[in-house]
């Protein structure tokens, strides 16, 4: 018998998955998490980046978050984001054309542009488009 742990991933929306995995792998912000059924409980930020949930035979899924946080109970994990999609649903033109943007406000250093969050919209654009190539690496799309 396989062991499980029930995952939650929620965004400011909604509840993007709920249901059984056997592993997860998660973006902390000090490293790519792994986190199996008796995991010892832990609470810890993410950074923007793909979610991978490892299920029975190989399959995963992944998803893709803006930041957010990781919480690991004994029989729950929960992430916690702003912004949660399903990898696949990520749209890569809006990505590309974000991350431009972004690049090009931070080259410009236009004055009514905040740096900071020129900087954050570039980090996540970047992190959108690395979880759609990891995808297409997969087989995924």
């Amino acid at each position: 018998m396989t062991m499980t742990v029930h995952v939650d991933i929620v965004s400011a929306e909604r509840e993007i998955f709920s249901g059984q995995a056997e592993m997860i792998f998660a973006p902390a912000v000090l490293g790519e998490v792994g986190i199996a059924p008796g995991h010892t409980p832990l609470l810890t930020r993410l950074g923007p980046g793909e979610v991978r949930l490892k299920f029975a035979e190989d399959k995963e899924e992944a998803f893709y978050i803006s930041g957010g946080m990781l919480e690991v109970q004994p029989r729950v994990v929960t992430i916690l984001s702003d912004t949660a999609e399903r990898a696949e649903d990520l749209d890569e033109a809006a990505a590309l054309k974000a991350k431009e943007d972004a690049e090009r406000l931070l080259v410009e250093g236009q004055a009514s542009m905040d740096y900071a969050k020129a900087l954050a919209e570039l980090a996540e654009a970047a992190a959108q488009l690395q979880t759609i190539q990891r995808l297409r690496r997969r087989g995924g799309r």
